[in-house]
């Protein structure tokens, strides 16, 4: 079986520089990273972005050419991690069947949103390396049990007592 997942966003890591690819689940829960290249980055952003360009990437082409001879892209489909390398399939139907292609997941990700067809990961792949997302802190709110434990814990004060003092001591110029 297979998960359903959206393009949440295209990040840069600090580490390396390297773009990271990040998928999300239906449910917002859970994502999955895949690093990849700079040129496949800027072809998925900027088809998500609608920027008109004066002639066809490599990824418009390869759409280009499947829709003109005959075939529609189905769906593409992240179906194994081998070695910490993901592996994807572009699913094409001609004529009724439907034939599937290996490829790079970061192309077929390019060729999914120009073809605006679903992405899926394999179930297995989606257990082995997705990573739940832990909750932004400015959505956090504390219970009224937290509240009075902290009210009455004494290092909460000292912590507070601490930042009021940096805050009182900043040089505003």
């Amino acid at each position: 079986t297979m998960i359903e997942v959206v393009i949440d966003s295209i990040r840069v890591s600090l580490i390396s520089q390297q773009r990271v690819v990040m998928l999300r689940d239906a449910d917002g829960e859970n994502q999955l990273p895949i690093y990849i290249g700079p040129c496949e980055a800027d072809a998925i952003t900027i088809e998500l972005q609608d920027h008109e360009l004066a002639r066809p990437m490599t990824h418009d082409l390869l759409n280009n050419v499947i829709t003109d001879m005959g075939g529609t892209v189905a769906h593409i489909l992240i179906n194994e991690l081998r070695d910490q390398i993901f592996h994807a399939s572009l699913h094409i139907k001609v004529d009724g069947e439907v034939t599937t292609i290996d490829c790079r997941p970061s192309d077929a990700i390019a060729i999914a949103v120009r073809a605006r067809v679903p992405i899926y990961i394999a179930d297995e792949v989606w257990d082995d390396a997705a990573i739940s997302l832990e909750p932004d802190i400015s959505e956090v709110v504390p219970t009224e049990d937290a509240v009075d434990s902290a009210e009455n814990d004494p290092s909460t004060e000292v912590e507070l007592d601490a930042f009021r003092d940096f805050l009182d001591n900043l040089d505003e110029d």
